[in-house]
C-alpha cells in the first residue's frame, strides 16, 4: 500500500497540487461567507494550529503564502500557526500520534479519504453538521465529494481535493479501428468488441493494457464493483470477511482471464511496470489503459488525442470509479473558539475565488490541473483553453458513481494479487480455485489475526 500511494503522489502531482494552487488574482482575498465569520466578530484573540505550511520545493508555496497574508489580513484576531506534514509516507502516522497525545492541530486539510471513517470513529474529526448547514456554498459541492466525510447523516470534513480513475482511450486509434471517438464502450461488451477492434499484431498495437504486476488488485478491484460486489466486507462489530470468492470478483477474475486469453487483446507482457502501460499508451501502441490525462500529456501527448470515459458497466449495470481526495477537518478536542476559528480559516481556503485564483496561478506556472472539480461551480475549461470539453464531462460523470478501495487492502493486496498474476499467466487456472486459494490462506494469516483483535 506505501508503493502504492507513492506512485500515486508522483504520478497525481497535479491532481494533489489541487491542494494548493491558485493564479493571477492571487492577491484578491477570497471571499468569505457570512456562516464563516464567526470568530472574526469576537474582539478576543484566538491562536490555531493549522497543518498546511507548503515544503519548500512546492510550486505552489508563493500562492498559498499570499493567501496566508490575505486572511490575516482580513481576520487579524485569528493568529494561525501553520506547521508542515512530514514526508515520506509518514504523515498518517504523524496524525494519529499527535491526535492520540492530544497535540494534533486545530485544522488539517490532509485526512484522506479512506481515513475519515476511522477518525471519525475515534472522535478526532468534529462533528460540523450545523456548521455545513449554514454554509453558503455547500451547494456547491458535488455529493460524491461529501461520502467520505459523512456519516450517519452527520458531516465531518470539507472536501479539499477530489481525483476519479477514468478509463482513457486514443480517439487517433479509435477513428483507423473504424470506432466512433464520440461513443467510448459503454458495457463490458462493447469493450471488447473495442478491444478486438483495437488490436492489430502486425502494427504492435493491442486493445488495452491490463495491469497485472504487484500493483495488480489496484485496477482489478474496478471490475468487481462493476459486476455488482467488493473483496471485502467490513461488519457492523467493526470484523472482517473475506469475500474472494463472491460471484462478482470470480466474474471479474474471467472476465481479466478472457481479456488474455480468449480475446487476446492485452499486453504480451501481463506482468510489466505500470510506466511501461502508460508507455504503450502514450507512444500509441494501445487503445485503452486506466490512468490521468496528465500522465500522458507529461509525455507530449496531444489532448486532443486521449479521450476519458467512465468504466463500461458490468454485469451489474454499473460503473463505479475509484474517488480519492481528502478533507479539511477541525479538531473535535479543540476549545470551542479555536473550532470556529478554524471553520472561519476553512471556508476562507475553501471559496470559489481562492479555486479560481489557485487555478490560474497552476496556468502560469505550466501545471497541468486536475480536470475533475468537486466545486460545481469551477469550470477548468475556462481557464485553460484547449482542453477539450468532452474530457472534463466524461470525467464528472465518472465522478458520480464512486467507490473507496475495498477495506482492508493493504493487509490483503498480495493474495488478491497472487489470484489475478496466476490467471494471467496461465491459461489453465481457474479463477474461482485460485480466489479461493487466495482467500483461505488471506484468511489464516491476517483476518482471523485482524478479527481477534477487534473483538478484544
Amino acid at each position: 500500500m506505501k508503493k502504492q500511494l507513492n506512485v500515486i503522489a508522483v504520478a497525481l502531482s497535479s491532481v494533489l497540487l489541487l491542494s494548493a494552487c491558485g493564479g493571477k488574482t492571487a492577491t484578491t482575498s477570497p471571499s468569505s461567507s457570512p456562516a464563516s465569520t464567526q470568530a472574526a466578530t469576537s474582539a478576543k484573540p484566538v491562536e490555531i494550529t493549522v497543518w498546511d505550511k507548503p515544503a519548500a520545493d512546492d510550486p505552489v508555496k508563493p500562492y498559498l503564502e499570499k493567501q496566508f497574508a490575505a486572511f490575516d489580513a482580513k481576520f487579524p484576531n485569528i493568529k494561525v500557526k501553520h506547521e508542515e506534514l512530514a514526508t515520506g509516507g509518514k504523515d498518517r502516522e504523524q496524525y494519529l500520534t499527535a491526535m492520540a497525545g492530544g497535540q494534533g492541530p486545530d485544522a488539517t486539510p490532509n485526512n484522506p479519504y479512506p481515513d475519515m471513517e476511522k477518525y471519525i470513529k475515534q472522535g478526532f474529526a468534529l462533528d460540523i453538521t450545523d456548521r455545513w448547514n449554514s454554509y453558503a456554498d455547500k451547494g456547491n459541492y458535488i455529493p460524491s465529494s461529501m461520502v467520505a466525510g459523512t456519516r450517519d447523516g452527520k458531516v465531518y470534513g470539507v472536501p479539499k481535493d477530489m481525483y476519479v480513475t477514468p478509463l482513457v482511450y486514443n480517439k487517433k486509434l479509435f477513428k483507423e479501428a473504424g470506432l466512433d471517438p464520440a461513443k467510448p464502450p459503454a458495457t463490458w461488451d462493447e469493450f471488447v468488441d473495442a478491444a478486438k477492434k483495437l488490436t492489430d499484431p502486425s502494427k504492435g498495437q493491442i486493445g488495452y493494457d491490463i495491469l497485472g504486476m504487484d500493483w495488480a488488485d489496484w485496477f482489478f478491484e474496478y471490475y468487481v464493483w462493476q459486476a455488482g460486489g467488493d473483496l471485502t466486507k467490513k461488519n457492523d462489530d467493526g470484523t472482517a470477511t473475506l469475500t474472494f470468492t463472491s460471484d462478482p470478483a470470480v466474474t471479474a477474475l474471467q472476465f481479466y482471464k478472457d481479456l488474455k486469453w480468449k480475446h487476446k487483446v492485452v499486453q504480451k507482457n501481463v506482468v510489466q511496470s505500470l510506466d511501461d502501460n502508460n508507455k504503450d499508451f502514450y507512444t500509441g501502441h494501445t487503445g485503452m489503459t486506466v490512468g490521468w490525462v496528465d500522465w500522458f500529456t507529461a509525455k507530449g501527448m496531444d489532448i486532443k488525442d486521449i479521450g476519458a470515459m467512465p468504466f463500461p458497466a458490468g454485469p451489474s449495470g454499473k460503473s463505479p470509479s475509484q474517488v480519492g481526495g481528502s478533507y479539511w477537518t477541525i479538531n473535535a478536542k479543540s476549545t470551542k473558539e479555536k473550532q470556529d476559528a478554524a471553520w472561519t480559516y476553512i471556508t476562507f481556503m475553501s471559496s470559489k475565488s481562492f479555486y479560481d485564483g489557485r487555478l490560474n496561478y497552476i496556468k502560469e506556472i505550466g501545471q497541468f490541473p486536475n480536470l475533475l472539480n468537486f466545486r460545481s461551480d469551477l469550470d477548468t475549461s475556462k481557464i485553460y483553453e484547449g482542453i477539450p470539453v468532452d474530457i472534463v464531462d466524461n470525467i464528472k460523470k465518472a465522478a458520480s458513481d464512486t467507490h473507496l478501495e475495498y477495506f482492508l487492502k493493504d493487509r490483503l493486496s498480495k493474495y488478491v494479487v497472487g489470484a489475478i498474476q496466476k490467471v494471467l499467466l496461465d491459461q489453465n487456472a481457474d479463477p474461482k480455485a485460485e480466489l479461493q486459494k487466495q482467500q483461505d490462506l488471506a484468511q489464516k494469516e491476517v483476518i482471523d489475526k485482524y478479527n481477534a483483535e477487534v473483538k478484544k
